[in-house]
Formats: structure tokens, C-alpha cells, sequence
């Protein structure tokens, strides 16, 4: 029985050895469509081939290309687990013509793949065709020897393929493998159709016609092929069972799920697990990190999905992180990305189980306060089940089953409502704002002109031939004084923005004229755009222009990128192999370096690393650079990017010797420019560090001139000190602790001193002093001169002890603001809501409303001078 190894490896041969070139699975997230989430088909990095935007490599090619679909538009996520065949992580193998080959040659590499290599019998497969689609039906025909009524015509867009409402499409041809009689179903366009019998294994798209904007088609003058077959369905006809997760992949990971938390519970929780480890661990080597938006929120809501199941299937200690090693054995041979990321995939899985944990606590104390007085047949509001699944990651179940007992439902369609309005602000983020529209300009400029020559790893000044200028969003002759235009030219010194460093800024000259280049960046690939303000003359296309970035900010960006380099090496030798580069920005002013880490790093980490960091650049060796194959470099240690995809060649930068040992201290793959000598950093300083999301820190530093700077007003501060504080600079850190514990102790002091007086009725109003009777409510409302609202809560508990049925409402004013408080005890309880009492006064007050419990409810406003008028709208209110 081939493993799902074995026939990834036999597809990706068999179209080898049929002249097509194998490429590498592209990350995860996507390198040249912005409207997309992640890639969730095998045709995604190839589609401005398809579309024209760029020059395909190759003629054939073939791929088994990792894709996700778990948001947006694709989103399998609430279906996994409980189906046989849908996953938030698969693997797509096609193969794809690119104005080569077409139906008629698709159609044999298919059936002789199936048939020969694979071994499937002929007679288990049948083939859709559109119903128009003759010419499909004749090959079927002739090349498989099928009978007429194993070639289905199908009316309905299921076997028509388009890219958009414009652009390339065509029919399409499915080929159905046939499970048997012993299971319910029937063959594609039959009314037991949605039966499992008969399954879709592969879909070739024959790519022939343009749709046009006013709703014609017409033919492609090349068409082309794209083929998708999703690799665990493949493998489950192989192997013989029906379910995706009965074979060999998925038994192994839902084995090592069982014996970590043992054999019993539910066995869509296993495979929940199981599936959630691939697309977690997969997104996590690409870069991707768990967040509260965009890529991160997706990823978060998989992993979370996956820890709660192992919460109930009665996991004691975090999972997922203890599987990941057992994904790495089994997938880390296809794709080595997984291998170079498990210390970081690790870490990642532990920190965001250990959160989800202490969140699952938060989310229940949460649900218990949002429940509190519903009994039996009540039902919670659906934004708040809402809000526990949205950030907490409760699913609606979860909720339901805590309330079950106490006979309380869900409403339904309150959590529906509140769904639908966080999947339209989610397809409103991601539709690209226009950016695929402007990249397929730049695509069309590259495709004209080629590639932009880089001067700048030796030059600062080198002469270009201007061959385009850009503006008013299209392309221009010609520009004048006064006008901002983006320019490309055939050669150039200046930097891109790429990489994390920023682009070059400098000066344009030429005959009669001169500009200022206010910004380089990086377009189509391999484009070079200046940002010129041209200040003087006409810039015209096909001039000779003199280039000159500026020097010193080059040679200060340059320092800093290098120290960006030995800093990463740093932190991994401190503080451990799963620290990866999250991003940077570096420029002439400073480093900003992001990793991954799960927890503030402590002061004597940070000065071991600033030690590691200027121990090499005080060995003063040379940078040493070289041009070699991706793969090549990585396996003789070069650290790469997570989820970046290089070219055929890259640039390698090796920086100093390492400190024990042999070899060298940083390699890395960078086309950034850098120093010539570690010397030249003269001096690296760290001069913050601190969390910029889940899992993710931030350190900024200083290199030489600007780290000296920096050091001499910390100098400055710290001489001043000893000079006020009469106390030597050794010294001065133990006088201002000292003197920080002293105003402590007095705030303290002042604060119970006001709640004493307030207690007494002193610092009140005189008609709030005393307790009222209101419509049989017993109320105590006082206002508080001095008091603010962060000494109210422990004024209105002392007053409990007093009131122990009825309303305290109490109105504090400090620094022309007020602030109220409002707690109801007792019988009182049950009929009043603290929170209305309170959203009461503080409207009264001049404020936006009061949040809180139904005994205990706070709010601010910003009419102190009305405290009065607070606590009248609250008699009005009791009075009712």
C-alpha cells in the first residue's frame, strides 16, 4: 500500500519524466494577489501566468502546492472533524500548461497517471464534461475507451471554470472514483448525487476562452491548463478506506493525539486535532503568527478550535505543542520549511495553549457574569455568546452545554446576526482595495521592460537611462517642475525597500533639470521605482540621469541592517533556537528588529546580547557575500526568512566569527545592502524592548554615532540626578526607588484619609447625606468632592455594610470631572439594575453611558459642576 509520501512522490515524477518542471509549493500566504487570505488552490501562484500579467518560466509545470482554506471566501473550518474529506490544510497536485498542451494531452497524462501508475481499474472511474463540451467528450472516448454513460454532461457552472467575472475561463472535466455499491450514493448529475459513493478526485480546467466585461467570450489565442487533485483524497482511494483520515497521515497523528491524552473520547476531536496540527504548524513555518486580525485571527481561531477539543477530551497539559514533533517526522522530508521552524512551532503551539487556557478561565467567569439571574427558560443574548466564541474562542456548543443545566438557552438568531456581521467586515478587509489592479500595471511594465539593474552593493552614483515614468496612476512622457512622479530606469544605485530596509532617498540630475528622489521601492518583483519631486527642468523618457543616493544615510542604514543580522543570531544563542524574525525596519536612523519569543526579555539577557553583539563587531572581519542556489544555502546553514519564496539564486551574507567554536557567528539570506567590515558598526545599543502582540517582541537599537549619542544623555540624566539628589550617580537608582515607596505610602495615606472623610459625610453635599426612601427603595446618594472614580468602588463596599438592602449611589468630582458609582443590594436586586441607575446619572452628567453587573455598575462624564443633577436623575428613575 503506497503511503501519502510515496504518491505525492509518484505524481511530481510522472510529470517530470513527462518534460514538466517541478515547482516547489509556494508559502502560504500569497506573494502576488492581495485579495486573497492565503493560497487555497494549486493555481494561485501561477495566476498572472494565466492571466498575462507575467512571462511564464516554463511551458509544463507541476506542483503539489500546501494550501489553507479556513477564511473568507473558502472557509472549511466548522465542517472539519465531522466529514470525511474536509480539511483547513491539503495538499493540491496539478499539473499546468501554460500554451502547450491541451485538452486532448491533459486528458492522457490524467488517465495514465490514474490507470497505469496509480493502478486504479478503469472501470471504478467516470468523467464530467460541460454540456456543450463535444470535443472533451470525443477524447474521453477515444484516449479511456469510456461507455457514454460514464461521460456525464452537466449543465451548471460545477463544469464551467472562471477566474473572475472577467478573464480567463473554460470548461472543465471531473474525474469521479467510484467507492462501490456497499455505500449510499450516486454518480455526479443524479438525484443521490450527494451520496458518498462516488467522489470528485481530480478536476482539469481547459482554459480556451476571455470573458469579457460585456458578458461575450471569446477564444484564447493560447489556452492552457490548470489541474487540481487534492492528494489526501487521492491517497485515500489508494489505500483502500473512504475516510481521509483513515490513512496513513492521519492515523499516525490522531495515534500520537490518543496517546498523550488516551484512546476514549470523541473521534471527531482527534481529527480535529490532527488537522488543526497541520494548518497551525504549516502557517506558523510561513511566517504567519496568532493574532486578533487579518492572517493571525484565522490562525489563532484554528489553534483555539484544536485546544478546545483537547480540553474536552480531558488533556491536563497543553497538546498540540507535544504533537508537533510527530508532523515534523512525517511531513518534514517534503517540506523542509517544517524541519527549519519546529523549535519556533513549538513554542508558538505551547505559549498559545498555555493563553488559550488561562482564557478558557477569563471566558467562563465571563459567561457566569453575562448569566447571572437567568434561570429556566431564559435565554442569553446572542452578541454575548457571540463575543465569548469571537474572543475567546468559545464555540457556540461550548456555551450551550455550561447552560444546559441551568435550563437556559442561546438565542439563536441574536448569534447568527452578529456572525454575519463579522464575515461582511472580514470580506470588506481583504477585498484589496485596488491593489491587484495597480500590481497588474507594474506586472505589465516588467514584462515590457525587464528587470531593473541593482548598482548599489559598491555604488552610491552611477548614470540610468530613464525608460518610464509614471503618474496620474498610468504612464507619461514627460514631467515638469513642481510635479511628483514615480520613475523607473534601466540601472540604478538606490536601494528598494525590501527586506526590512528602507529605500534609498538622494538626488536626480540631468541636462536642464534636477529632483529629489524622496523614496525607492520595490514593484512586480524586480522593479526599481524612484519617487522623484522634480524641482527644476523636464524630466522626459529616454533622458540620462544622474543618480546619487545619499552617503551618509546609506552608510548609517547599512550599519544598522548588518547590526539587524548579528542581533538575530544574538537572540537565538541567548534565548533559544525558536526565535525567528517576525520583521525589521531598518534605516539611517535606528534598528527595529521583531521575533518571536513568549516573554519580555530580562535585563541580563539583553546585556548578554548586546555583549555577543559587540564582541563580533569588534572582531572587525570582513563581510563576506556569495551567490548560491536557495537550497544550497540553507543547507550549509543560512538562516531564511519563514514564508518568504526565493528566487533560483539568492545572496548570502556571512557576518564575523563565531564565538566558541568554529565557523562563522551570522549567516543569512539577505539582498540588502551592508558594512564591509563588522568594524564598521562601531557600536550596538539596545536601547527598548517590549511586546508588540501574542508572541511577538520588539527590540529597537542604536549603532555607532547615534549609540554614542544616546549613551552620553543616559550619561547626562543620570549626573543631573546625582547632582539634585546630593548623592554619587552609583547610588542614585536606590534614592529614586526610595523616594517612589515614600509617595506611594503618602497617595495611600491621602486616599484613606478621603475615604474617612467621605465615609464621615464631611465631603459631601448636605442634601445627600443621609438615607432616603424612594418608592420603598432605601437610597444612599451622596456626592464626593476630591473623591475620584478609582476610590469610589471601596467607599460604595463600606456603605454595603450599612445598606445591606437597597440603592448606593454615589458621585465623585476631581479635576473638573466626575465620576459614578452605583451598587444595589439586597431585595433590591432583584427588581433594579445598578447599570441603568448608573447610565442615568452619568447621561444626566453630561456622559456617554455606564457599564457593569446588575448589583455594580460604574461610568464617567464631564460635568463635575452637575453632580447633583446625577443623583437627581436617579431619584426620578426609582420613583419611577
Amino acid at each position: 500500500m503506497p503511503s501519502l509520501n510515496d504518491i505525492r512522490s509518484t505524481f511530481l515524477s510522472y510529470f517530470q519524466a513527462n518534460n514538466h518542471q517541478v515547482i516547489p509549493s509556494a508559502p502560504l500566504v500569497p506573494q502576488n494577489d492581495p485579495t486573497l487570505l492565503f493560497v487555497n488552490a494549486g493555481m494561485v501562484p501561477f495566476k498572472n501566468y494565466f492571466t498575462g500579467a507575467e512571462t511564464p518560466p516554463t511551458l509544463r509545470a507541476a506542483s503539489s502546492q500546501k494550501s489553507v482554506r479556513a477564511g473568507g471566501k473558502h472557509n472549511d473550518l466548522d465542517n472539519v472533524g465531522y466529514t470525511a474529506r474536509h480539511h483547513t490544510f491539503f495538499e493540491m497536485l496539478g499539473n499546468f500548461s501554460f500554451g502547450d498542451y491541451f485538452k486532448e494531452g491533459a486528458i492522457e497524462l490524467a488517465w495514465g497517471l490514474l490507470t497505469r501508475n496509480f493502478g486504479i481499474p478503469p472501470e471504478k472511474l467516470c468523467v464530467t464534461v460541460y454540456h456543450t463540451d463535444d470535443e472533451a467528450a470525443d477524447l474521453w472516448k477515444r484516449i479511456a475507451g469510456l461507455p457514454d454513460h460514464r461521460i456525464i454532461r452537466i449543465a451548471t457552472n460545477d463544469t464551467f471554470w472562471s477566474m473572475g467575472d472577467t478573464g480567463p475561463c473554460g470548461p472543465c472535466s471531473e474525474i469521479f472514483y467510484d467507492h462501490g455499491e456497499h455505500i449510499w450514493g450516486g454518480p455526479p448529475g443524479s438525484p443521490e448525487e450527494d451520496g458518498d459513493r462516488f467522489v470528485e478526485i481530480w478536476n482539469l480546467v481547459f482554459m480556451q476562452f476571455e470573458q469579457l466585461a460585456d458578458g461575450t467570450r471569446r477564444p484564447l489565442p493560447k489556452p492552457q491548463i490548470d489541474t487540481g487533485m487534492g492528494l489526501e483524497r487521492i491517497t485515500a482511494v489508494l489505500q483502500g478506506v473512504h475516510d481521509n483520515y483513515d490513512t496513513d497521515l492521519f492515523r499516525t497523528l490522531i495515534s500520537a493525539s490518543q496517546g498523550l491524552v488516551g484512546p476514549g473520547g470523541e473521534a471527531a476531536s482527534h481529527r480535529v486535532i490532527a488537522d488543526h496540527l497541520r494548518s497551525s504548524s504549516f502557517l506558523i513555518a510561513d511566517g504567519v503568527s496568532p493574532s486578533n486580525e487579518g492572517r493571525g485571527y484565522v490562525l489563532r481561531r484554528i489553534m483555539r478550535r484544536a485546544m478546545r477539543h483537547a480540553h474536552l477530551l480531558g488533556a491536563q497539559e497543553p497538546l498540540m505543542h507535544r504533537l508537533a514533533p510527530t508532523l515534523v517526522t512525517e511531513m518534514g522530508e517534503a517540506y523542509p520549511e517544517l524541519r527549519r521552524a519546529e523549535p519556533m512551532i513549538v513554542e508558538t503551539l505551547r505559549q498559545e495553549e498555555e493563553r488559550f487556557r488561562r482564557t478558557l478561565g477569563r471566558g467562563m467567569a465571563l459567561l457566569e457574569e453575562a448569566s447571572t439571574g437567568l434561570g429556566e427558560g431564559d435565554r442569553l443574548p446572542g452578541e454575548v455568546a457571540f463575543r465569548l466564541y469571537d474572543t475567546y474562542g468559545f464555540p457556540l456548543d461550548l456555551t450551550q452545554d455550561a447552560l444546559r443545566a441551568r435550563g437556559v438557552a442561546v438565542d439563536l438568531d441574536g448569534f447568527q446576526d452578529a456572525m454575519r456581521r463579522q464575515r461582511e467586515m472580514a470580506r470588506e478587509a481583504w477585498t484589496g482595495s485596488g491593489q491587484a489592479a495597480a500590481a497588474a500595471e507594474w506586472f505589465g511594465i516588467r514584462e515590457r521592460l525587464g528587470a531593473t539593474e541593482f548598482l548599489g552593493y559598491d555604488r552610491t552614483e552611477a548614470e540610468g537611462e530613464l525608460v518610464s515614468l509614471v503618474k496620474g496612476g498610468g504612464e507619461a512622457g514627460s514631467a515638469g517642475a513642481g510635479e511628483t512622479v514615480f520613475a523607473l530606469f534601466d540601472c540604478t544605485p538606490f536601494y528598494a525597500e525590501s527586506g526590512g530596509q528602507a529605500g534609498d532617498v538622494g538626488l536626480a540630475s540631468w541636462l536642464g533639470g534636477r529632483g529629489k528622489v524622496l523614496d525607492t521601492q520595490k514593484q512586480a518583483g524586480d522593479l526599481f521605482v524612484h519617487e522623484i519631486e522634480v524641482l527644476e527642468g523636464e524630466l522626459q523618457v529616454g533622458s540620462r540621469v544622474l543618480l546619487a543616493v545619499d552617503a551618509d544615510l546609506r552608510r548609517t542604514t547599512r550599519a544598522n541592517h548588518s547590526a539587524a543580522h548579528l542581533l538575530h543570531s544574538a537572540l537565538r544563542r541567548v534565548l533559544g533556537p525558536h526565535v525567528a524574525q517576525k520583521g525589521q525596519m531598518v534605516d539611517g536612523e535606528r534598528v527595529r528588529f521583531d521575533f518571536s519569543h513568549g516573554g519580555p526579555v530580562t535585563a541580563a539577557e539583553i546585556e548578554a546580547i548586546e555583549a555577543e553583539v559587540n564582541a563580533v563587531i569588534r572582531q572587525n572581519h570582513s563581510a563576506r557575500t556569495a551567490e548560491m542556489a536557495p537550497d544550497e544555502a540553507i543547507a550549509a546553514g543560512a538562516v531564511a526568512l519563514f514564508g518568504e519564496k526565493y528566487g533560483e539564486s539568492v545572496r548570502v551574507l556571512t557576518l564575523g566569527e563565531a564565538l566558541e567554536g568554529e565557523g562563522a557567528y551570522s549567516v543569512e539570506l539577505c539582498g540588502g545592502t551592508h558594512v564591509d567590515r563588522t568594524g564598521d558598526i562601531a557600536l550596538f545599543k539596545i536601547v527598548s524592548e517590549g511586546g508588540v502582540a501574542a508572541g511577538v517582541r520588539r527590540i529597537e537599537g542604536l549603532t555607532g554615532e547615534a549609540a554614542r549619542r544616546w549613551l552620553i544623555d543616559q550619561a547626562s540624566v543620570a549626573r543631573s540626578l546625582s547632582e539634585q539628589f546630593r548623592t554619587p550617580v552609583s547610588e542614585v537608582l536606590a534614592r529614586v526607588e526610595a523616594l517612589e515607596s515614600q509617595r506611594r505610602k503618602l497617595e495611600k495615606d491621602l486616599a484613606d484619609a478621603r475615604r474617612q472623610l467621605a465615609m464621615g459625610g464631611g465631603g459631601g453635599s448636605a442634601a445627600g447625606g443621609g438615607v432616603e426612601d424612594i418608592g420603598g427603595v432605601k437610597l444612599l446618594a451622596r456626592v464626593m468632592d476630591g473623591v475620584g472614580g478609582k476610590d469610589l468602588r471601596p467607599i460604595a463596599e463600606e456603605f454595603k455594610k450599612q445598606l445591606p438592602d437597597g440603592v448606593i449611589a454615589l458621585v465623585g468630582t476631581a479635576d473638573g470631572k466626575a465620576a459614578v458609582t452605583v451598587a444595589v443590594t439586597g431585595a433590591a436586586a432583584q427588581s433594579l439594575s445598578a447599570v441603568d441607575l448608573a447610565k442615568a446619572a452619568v447621561l444626566a452628567l453630561g456622559g456617554q453611558g455606564a457599564g457593569g453587573r446588575p448589583d455594580f455598575a460604574q461610568g464617567g462624564a464631564p460635568e463635575a459642576a452637575r453632580a447633583e443633577e446625577g443623583l437627581a436623575a436617579i431619584r426620578a428613575l426609582l420613583q419611577g
